[in-house]
């Protein structure tokens, strides 16, 4: 389990970036560069992370279900995700 600070950090980001997406992207294309280095740095978008969904781990995420590997095995093992099996040959 991450931290409650480092996620609750992680949700500000997401805010902020859903708060400024529409005038940052007008910005970058007009070019005004100095307004667009006023906006707050936690407003860009490459400053978020992608965390598992049940323990905000930040490694090991896979994209198409949104959580880490380790709770993906746990998950398919006990038959938690449609359609995924254990392989065996």
């Amino acid at each position: 389990m991450a931290k409650k600070s480092v996620e609750a950090r992680q949700k500000k980001r997401e805010e902020l970036v859903a708060k400024f997406a529409e005038k940052r992207a007008a910005l970058k294309a007009a070019g005004e560069w100095a307004a667009l280095d006023q906006l707050p740095k936690n407003s860009s978008g490459v400053r978020l992370r992608n965390r598992c969904q049940l323990t905000g781990r930040p490694r090991g995420y896979m994209r198409h279900f949104g959580i880490s590997r380790n709770q993906f095995r746990d998950m398919a093992l006990q038959g938690k995700i449609p359609g995924v099996t254990k392989a065996s040959w």
